[in-house]
């Protein structure tokens, strides 16, 4: 593939893709007997953003964590106390970054590329989950679609970013875990770089966009998007 002359603002997604959601594994085993519930509430939470986000309507998306928790509580026949709702936020605040992350923006910020975050987690007072995991150092800015209060890959999200960074969406390339997340990136005119993190992989469906870039690990991801673009 020809290298490009001009680099894209590289968007990272937050959680999962930087920051290690497994970590609220332990919480899940704590009420339910089994942490692989925790799957279910992360992928019930992304569902109900964007069924929230698709009828034109917003909650901020830790409330969305918080109400996803007591369903699932009930669908379980399980009781929830303020105990737990406190530890999930104390837990979904200070998530560790992947081992991968560090070297990778490390590599990227190097090479000269623009970096930013994309999440659909509201805004936070400092110390930040990044700050917390000891990486927002890496990034330009940081952005959160509270304040076009319509989740990801509502295409809103990233005209957002490219608006703000004085750029079209078009040099935007957009990385993360989730192919929901890259799919929205690329209909929205810009670039998709998946990281197949584990419970995460390509969807082979018609019509579904095939991201731009695809590897196992943020280290191999990165040496794609380096190989493609000469940054300025």
């Amino acid at each position: 593939m020809p290298k490009d002359t001009t680099a894209p603002v590289i968007v990272f997604d937050v959680n999962e893709t930087l920051l290690d959601i497994t970590t609220l594994g332990p919480l899940f085993e704590r009420i339910f007997g089994d942490d692989r519930v925790f799957r279910d509430w992360f992928a019930q939470l992304i569902l109900y953003s964007q069924a929230m986000t698709l009828s034109d309507l917003y909650t901020p998306f830790g409330e969305l964590a918080v109400g996803s928790l007591r369903m699932l509580a009930s669908i379980h026949g399980v009781a929830i106390t303020d105990g737990d709702i406190d530890e999930l936020k104390q837990c979904m605040n200070s998530m560790p970054a992947h081992p991968d992350v560090v070297p990778a923006l490390s590599r990227l910020r190097d090479a000269g590329f623009r970096l930013v975050t994309l999440t659909n987690s509201a805004s936070a007072t400092s110390p930040t989950p990044l700050e917390r995991a000891g990486i927002s150092e890496f990034f330009e800015q940081s952005f959160s679609v509270e304040s076009v209060q319509k989740f990801k890959p509502a295409p809103e999200c990233y005209r957002l970013v490219a608006t703000q960074m004085g750029v079209e969406t078009s040099d935007l390339c957009l990385v993360a875990c989730h192919l929901w997340d890259t799919l929205g990136a690329q209909a929205a005119g810009g670039y998709g770089a998946l990281v197949t993190r584990p419970h995460n992989a390509m969807l082979p469906a018609a019509g579904v966009p095939v991201p731009d870039f695809s590897a196992a690990d943020l280290t191999e991801l990165v040496d794609q998007i380096i190989a493609r673009w000469q940054a300025p």
